[in-house]
């Protein structure tokens, strides 16, 4: 008779032996097939070595991609995180095109969908197929360029609340050299980045469900602090090594929980009934709106979302769950506040670094300050004043110019879903150092395909030899080879392109002029002596050199121009 143990160790050898196939297959076989290895690519320096770092490393990514272009092509095989993750580097506007607009065939690989799933749940940022089709189904209203108007009165109001703060920082310093008989022009160190950050939570928590965060005046509120915490330090401060181990073995925080999971789980408990709270309310008040014949009224984007997700025009299999609902409220949350922030901060950098074009910009806005302050402006004075600030030509050149130089997201991470051609608009450089005029790319199914939005921003061969330059006037003379370039916005990957673009980019626009305005008429902006440096976490964040650990840090010296006026 045969024994249990017998069995048992028979059914480990045999699972085992299939382990092991499976890895042999993938990690040595199927690579040794794979098509892209026919492509030129940079040399490895041992089976473990990666191309990772340069790509990835904002410092080091701009000379990297002009360097592979040079000698590899517009296509390039890299080097993912081992022997079988060759990846496609596509340099060639044609290809990125290509695959930004087959949003099907090519999509956010399980990994990254994971790591963000397991922090704000499976919203548009992380679904995919028909889960992700149905969700922006349901979203878009709420980003209509009449909803994303009547935000305008908001941000205003939310403009003037961080600047009077920041003129009440200004004179306290002024109160206290006076006491000490020094200078008193008003000038003071912020730290432009922490608080431009608490400025957009507050839009986003008001633009989004009609919550306010009050954190320009005080960063008590749980809501806030659990967001805050999990979006800053949890995922800048996270190890990667230990956040890569979490994705492949999800059991690992549950079983050995590390700072960051504890921290992950509190902050999503304190959303889940904070905000799911706030989900419900918004729901009971449309609902009995509807019953009464009175419409509920809010303008907010989870009331815009619940009431187009209970439209009588949206086939029930078309809705989407409560839970979904909040998903995306915490993806909002994400891209609305940090994304903005960052491009704000990078902005206010670059002029500082060039005073010229800051004081040509103040100029330009200055000539449509209104008469009436800003806070006694009814809402269609301050949507008309908005009007005219969105037709400025040197502001447009100059938040294009940033949003081009420094793009929130440097890359983006896509997975072939089917074999597939990609097509060519350059030569293609293959490994057996011989140049191809062949019309398309062969990418087999599991292939990464690394889309660079940094590299073709800063691409000198499609926007010239001073493409690494902040030049704004840049934008009143574009060549053809930049026209024809694929992005949402101006030609540029910075909101990406196709059917996964990114659908608040009206929103994200209209704090960033506005803000601009408000401060830029009020305060000039001048560097410190501490040096700012761009690190790729997440998003591209700027760090001040020797104090990584202390977190995203922008610090500027910012004085009232009526302090400069009368001195």
């Amino acid at each position: 008779m045969i024994s249990v143990s017998f069995i048992f160790f028979s059914f480990c050898s045999a699972i085992a032996l299939l382990l092991t196939s499976y890895v042999v297959y993938h990690v040595i076989i199927a690579p040794r097939y794979n098509p892209l290895r026919k492509l030129a690519g940079p040399p490895l320096n041992g089976p473990l070595h990666n191309h990772m770092s340069p790509v990835l490393d904002p410092f080091r990514s701009p000379r990297t991609h002009a360097a592979y272009v040079e000698k590899y092509g517009r296509n390039v095989r890299i080097r993912g995180l081992g022997p079988w993750d060759e990846r496609l580097l596509p340099l060639d506007p044609v290809s990125v095109a290509h695959v930004l607009k087959n949003s099907t065939i090519y999509e956010k690989p399980w990994q990254s969908r994971r790591l963000i799933t397991s922090l704000i749940g499976c919203g548009m940022l992380a679904a995919e197929g028909h889960v992700h089709k149905r969700q922006r189904r349901v979203a878009t209203p709420a980003f209509s360029i009449q909803n994303m108007r009547a935000l305008v009165p908001l941000v205003f109001s939310k403009g003037e609340e961080l600047k009077d703060k920041w003129m009440n920082m200004s004179q306290a310093v002024k109160e206290e050299n006076v006491a000490s008989e020094k200078q008193n022009s008003g000038q003071v160190e912020i730290d432009i980045c922490h608080w431009i950050s608490r400025a957009t939570f507050d839009v986003i928590g008001l633009a989004g469900f009609d919550y306010n965060f009050n954190a320009i005046q005080n960063e008590s509120d749980e809501l806030f602090a659990a967001y805050k915490e999990m979006f800053e330090i949890a995922v800048s401060q996270g190890d990667a090594v230990r956040t890569v181990l979490g994705i492949y073995f999800p059991i690992l925080n549950n079983l050995f929980p590390d700072e960051r999971a504890k921290t992950v789980h509190r902050c999503q408990e304190t959303i889940r009934r904070v905000a799911g709270k706030l989900v419900q309310q918004k729901k009971s008040r449309i609902i009995d709106g509807q019953k009464s014949g009175s419409a509920y009224a809010g303008k907010d984007l989870l009331s815009l979302l619940l009431k187009s997700n209970i439209a009588t025009d949206l086939p029930p299999d078309q809705r989407i769950s409560d839970e979904d609902i909040l998903h995306n409220i915490n993806t909002f949350m994400f891209a609305g506040s940090d994304t903005t922030s960052l491009a704000l901060t990078w902005t206010f950098l670059l002029l500082a670094k060039h005073p010229d074009l800051q004081t040509r910009l103040r100029t330009e806005l200055l000539s449509i300050v209104p008469t009436t302050p800003i806070s006694r402006l009814s809402s269609e004075e301050t949507e008309s004043l908005h009007n005219t600030l969105q037709n400025l030509p040197f502001l447009n050149n100059v938040c294009r110019e940033s949003l081009r130089l420094v793009p929130p997201v440097h890359s983006s991470l896509r997975v072939a879903t089917q074999d597939d051609e990609i097509p060519v608009s350059y030569p293609v450089h293959l490994s057996d150092g011989t140049i191809s005029e062949q019309k398309s790319i062969s990418v087999s199914k599991g292939s990464f395909v690394h889309v660079p939005v940094e590299a073709f921003n800063l691409d000198k061969g499609m926007w010239g030899p001073n493409a690494w330059d902040f030049d704004p006037d840049r934008w009143d003379h574009l060549s053809e080879d930049v026209l024809s370039l694929p992005g949402l916005y101006s030609n540029l990957l910075t909101f990406s392109a196709g059917p996964r673009s990114c659908i608040g980019m009206r929103f994200s626009m209209i704090e960033m002029k506005t803000f601009l305005y408000i401060l830029l008429t009020t305060f000039s902006f001048a560097e410190t002596d501490k040096r700012i440096y761009k690190a790729n976490v997440v998003l591209t964040r700027p760090y001040v050199s020797g104090q990584f650990k202390k977190g995203s840090q922008c610090p500027l010296i910012v004085t009232p121009l009526e302090s400069i006026n009368t001195s």
